[in-house]
């Protein structure tokens, strides 16, 4: 006769797993490391190809020689960049348009600083109102900020001048630039801010020693994206400058097509001195832009 206290003191029987427990899930579950490795680098491949052929097509114009043929590169000449350079005026597009990159740089960067802060860290009654403002002002196209700007411009007496496009440049890159900062700076506890108040710091002195060292990646991410859009942008530099002398880099590319011929060779070469300062820019800071773009991007 089993007892109660004899049930009680059986062990607990252990399942055993079946087959086809151990077998492992296919299908849309399937673990993605046991996938076959060629499901893997073929899809990179073949985007790989995509993304590489236009680059060396580039290369193909401007390093070979004019009216060849060959699908490679040899012998290798370097006519297209020396006629870009010196006789297409490039290292003048080139020098104006990395005045107006840096110059947009600082201006957007330190007024979407103080704007951000200000959005981050007081309350008032136009807030919501004003980002949702920021916010729309995305949506408008900068085409139809040329006539406007245009006209203020013309006033102001700024037409044919590089200071016209860094403004206009600035303006267009703040709403997006204060929304990031202000995320980013809403991520930074605000107790850091009251030590430093307690240790008898003022405001700016605990926003300059706490919080802006901690918001090198976003200002990193901020300062690069207005950089590169300055740089590649068409519409202002041709809208407010007249001169060959001032005008930059897209709308030297821009005089290199005509309506009976285009110069490949000098064309390829030009694009080629136009994404060399852009490449090594993101080579440079990609890991603060990445980090920053995605701190700025989600709430704190």
């Amino acid at each position: 006769m089993i007892t109660k206290e004899a049930t009680e003191a059986a062990p607990t029987p252990v399942s055993v797993p079946t087959e086809a427990e151990h077998r492992p899930r296919k299908g849309k579950y399937r673990a993605w490391d046991d996938a076959p490795r060629w499901q893997i680098y073929l899809p990179l491949s073949i985007y790989l190809v995509f993304t590489l052929i236009p680059f060396y097509w580039i290369l193909l114009f401007a390093l070979r020689p004019a009216g060849s043929t060959s699908l490679v590169p040899w012998p290798i000449t370097f006519e297209h960049f020396e006629k870009v350079w010196t006789e297409r005026s490039f290292a003048t597009y080139f020098q104006n348009s990395l005045l107006v990159g840096v110059a947009t740089l600082l201006m957007t960067t330190l007024v979407a600083l103080a704007g951000g802060y200000a959005l981050a860290r007081f309350d008032f009654k136009v807030k919501r109102a004003f980002m949702l403002a920021l916010l729309c002002s995305q949506f408008v196209p900068g085409a139809l900020l040329l006539v406007p700007l245009f006209e203020i411009f013309a006033e102001l007496q700024m037409i044919n001048s590089l200071t016209s496009v860094i403004i206009a440049e600035t303006v267009f890159q703040l709403p997006l630039s204060m929304i990031l900062i202000s995320n980013f700076i809403k991520n930074v506890p605000y107790t850091l801010e009251e030590a430093a108040w307690v240790d008898g710091c003022n405001r700016f002195t605990a926003f300059r020693i706490v919080v802006l060292p901690l918001l090198r990646p976003g200002l990193i991410a901020v300062g690069s994206f207005a950089f590169v859009h300055s740089w590649n942008h068409f519409l202002f530099a041709l809208m407010f400058l007249n001169n060959q002398s001032k005008q930059t880099i897209p709308v030297g590319l821009n005089t290199l097509m005509s309506a009976d011929s285009v110069d490949l060779g000098a064309l390829a070469a030009g694009g080629i001195i136009a994404a060399v300062p852009v490449v090594l820019v993101f080579a440079f800071i990609q890991k603060w832009l990445i980090t920053g773009f995605s701190a700025g991007a989600v709430k704190g």
